[in-house]
């Protein structure tokens, strides 16, 4: 049996890992005839959005502890995270990818990457496993690996920072996949896009199955 890493960001659209997303997407795997393994980094996230109101709550709260709660409990912290263990690794989307796995919401061409998260990404990319990305994910992966070819839907903003680090970026649809076939990099543009949760089971579900053609 495929195992994928899955790596969580919180739990919460606007602060953490879309649910949505990230259900689906286990689902996905599960479907595949694949198990997963849930990982988030032991640290404070970048902020706390109260998600009725949109406000910034002025608390604190940590990324692996809320991450805990999508996956009832049983997660590890990316510190623990080891290549050798996985076929492939994904990313769901949600702000957290770039507030928490990465800076990228705040500092833009001058984000940084959480050293974890960086440390899998190229350890993954230089075994030549694959890896996912969903939403606004995809910017990890420009940040850390250069020449590829990613999608974020229709999004400028993101768009123009993939290009800059030197990738190509594709416009895509809802359910539509891009695929770095040389460097196994896959990624779908899901709740970039103003979709229905049926839309964000179809993006789940074909980068999934993209992903486990090349395992």
């Amino acid at each position: 049996m495929k195992k994928i890493a899955v790596f969580l960001a919180g739990s919460g659209v606007f602060d953490g890992t879309e649910i949505h997303e990230a259900t689906l997407t286990l689902l996905a795997i599960a479907k595949a005839g694949a198990s997963y393994e849930l990982f988030a980094p032991d640290t404070l996230q970048y902020h706390v959005i109260n998600h009725l109101t949109g406000e910034v709550i002025h608390e604190k709260r940590n990324v692996l502890v809320e991450a805990a709660r999508i996956a009832r409990g049983v997660i590890k912290p990316t510190s623990a995270f080891n290549a050798a263990d996985f076929d492939a690794l994904i990313f769901p989307g949600g702000f957290g990818a770039a507030k928490n796995l990465s800076t990228w919401a705040v500092d833009g061409d001058n984000c940084k990457v959480h050293p974890e998260v960086e440390k899998a990404v190229k350890e993954m990319a230089e075994a030549k496993k694959p890896i996912g990305a969903m939403c606004i994910a995809p910017v990890i992966l420009a940040q850390l690996i250069k020449g590829t070819n990613l999608t974020t839907g229709q999004d400028k903003p993101s768009a123009d920072f993939i290009e800059k680090m030197g990738s190509r970026y594709t416009s895509t649809t809802h359910g539509e996949v891009i695929i770095d076939k040389e460097r196994k990099i896959f990624s779908t543009p899901c709740y970039m896009l103003d979709a229905t949760i049926e839309q964000i089971e179809q993006g789940t579900q074909n980068i999934v199955r993209e992903m486990m053609k090349i395992m």
